[in-house]
């Protein structure tokens, strides 16, 4: 039976595609308009813990774009007809009571691809504590506002360039130390935001490839504070496939000499991909797969192009060359189509559930258990989906006795 708490979902990001369908997601959920297909924690998986239901949640976050979920929700439906003008307007309410909990994010570290979507008067800071102080005063009024047993921040924003950690990321005093640093600042936004929900005490979860808590200093900062962690790059389309479909190959002793795969998207996702920088930290996630599961490294190829007309819906299609026995060599190809946010969404409510469920139970740290909803798994180098799932059904299986 569930408690009926009252828990928070902190969105950076909050009014792109994912953050808008995810709130969709819950307003429609906890009126009855739809059903949970597609929501992990709600398949008939062998044991389910006490999650939060999706009336339990009140919707929060950052974004660096003045806008409302409405506005979004309507967006989305005329570009790419992802909802129906009906539900809107049934769950508009509860869309607008949600975008006035938002509040405008930082972009500090943030390169042309980002910026250029921010809208005039956005607050600046000289260096990432400040930063972090004004985000920490968003979260700590957001919490107390609502009356919020827990809170737990998770971040869909747009793929930042490739951060890469120094010394001031080895440990955790050393990043304190530079926190206040004005040239080179030692945080992207990510970082910042990530800092900013561990250092109160609330669980965090990275749903993109950006920075976030990839450092040992905040691994450090997540277990002094005693909460859970995850990440990172949501696992919804053709990466899924190369999880699902490499350890066939592996299995049958089947040698992969290439895979290639072409990506095309449109939305604002898209657009900041469009960006080299941005772009490069996504092809890493991509292409990360293939060898963990395979042994060794097929030729490969990662392509992310941008198509303006395809709005929310993206295509990859893929090429896989193997040799079979007395070195036959042969072929095969598929091709995935899928509305990025109405995949992506129903995952970034299950990571909060899950996160939250988590920091109730006393977890601290990172949450190698929710690797199979990830392309680059903190905590884990297991990248076979179904060895993943093993690991997660064991979890919950734990989880739901404890």
């Amino acid at each position: 039976m569930a408690n009926h708490r009252r828990v928070g979902l902190w969105l950076i990001g909050a009014f792109g595609g994912v953050g808008s369908t995810v709130a969709m997601g819950l307003a429609a959920m906890s009126r009855g308009l739809t059903s949970t297909t597609g929501l992990v924690t709600a398949g008939p998986t062998t044991s389910r813990p006490d999650f939060d239901a999706p009336a339990d949640f009140v919707i929060g976050g950052h974004d660096i774009r003045k806008s409302c979920f409405k506005e979004s929700a309507l967006g989305l439906n005329e570009r790419s007809g992802i909802f129906t003008a009906r539900m809107i307007e049934a769950c508009s309410p509860d869309l607008q009571a949600w975008s006035e909990n938002v509040q405008l994010g930082t972009v500090l570290q943030s390169n042309e691809a980002i910026t250029a979507m921010a809208s005039s008067g956005l607050p600046t800071a000289k260096h990432p504590r400040e930063a972090i102080d004004r985000v920490q005063a968003d979260l700590k009024a957001f919490q107390k506002k609502h009356d919020l047993e827990q809170v737990v921040v998770v971040n869909v924003a747009s793929t930042e360039p490739p951060f890469v950690a120094g010394p001031e990321h080895q440990s955790l005093a050393a990043l304190q130390a530079a926190l206040s640093r004005v040239e080179n600042p030692v945080l992207p936004a990510s970082g910042i935001y990530a800092y900013a929900a561990m250092d109160l005490g609330l669980a965090y979860v990275n749903f993109t490839p950006s920075f976030g808590a990839t450092s040992p200093a905040m691994n450090e900062l997540a277990l002094l504070k005693k909460v859970p962690y995850a990440g990172q790059d949501g696992k919804t389309g053709e990466t899924l496939l190369k999880t699902v479909l490499a350890p066939m190959f592996a299995a049958r002793n089947l040698k992969v000499h290439s895979w290639i795969g072409h990506n095309i998207l449109g939305g604002g996702d898209g657009r900041v991909l469009n960006n080299p920088e941005n772009k490069a930290s996504k092809v890493k996630s991509k292409d990360a797969s293939l060898p963990a599961i395979l042994g060794y490294k097929p030729q490969s190829l990662v392509s992310i192009e941008y198509v303006e007309s395809l709005d929310d819906w993206k295509t990859a299609w893929d090429h896989i060359h193997f040799e079979g026995f007395l070195g036959t060599k042969m072929a095969m190809q598929f091709t995935w189509q899928g509305c990025d946010s109405i995949l992506a969404a129903p995952l970034v409510i299950d990571l909060a559930r899950l996160a939250l469920f988590a920091r109730r139970q006393g977890q601290a740290g990172v949450m190698a258990e929710v690797a199979c909803f990830f392309k680059s798994p903190l905590g884990t180098t297991e990248q076979d989906f179904f060895r993943q799932w093993k690991m997660f059904e064991e979890y919950l299986g734990r989880a739901a006795r404890s």
